[in-house]
């Protein structure tokens, strides 16, 4: 019986160690692939903003206050609260 109990605990020590072993090694890879994919990649630059002024040079000042008048009159009627 105790023989019996002798290689169960070694069968588990044996999995408990392989398991961590693959962890670990899942870690440090995807610490390595984290770490090539910024220094290779890294982020895109912020896009500029756009402004109204940018927008609004085509467009006539009439639709502009329209429609400004009609999101103003839209909200005024739709209040939260």
């Amino acid at each position: 019986m105790t023989e019996m109990m002798s290689s169960g605990v070694e069968l588990m020590f044996a999995g408990m160690g392989i398991v961590f072993l693959f962890l670990s090694m899942l870690v440090v890879a995807i610490n390595m692939m984290s770490f090539l994919v910024q220094r290779f990649f890294p982020d895109a630059p912020p896009a500029p903003a756009v402004t109204v002024a940018s927008v609004s040079s085509g467009i006539d000042k009439s639709v502009i206050a329209a429609i400004t008048a009609a999101v103003h009159q839209h909200r005024s009627r739709h209040k939260q609260g």
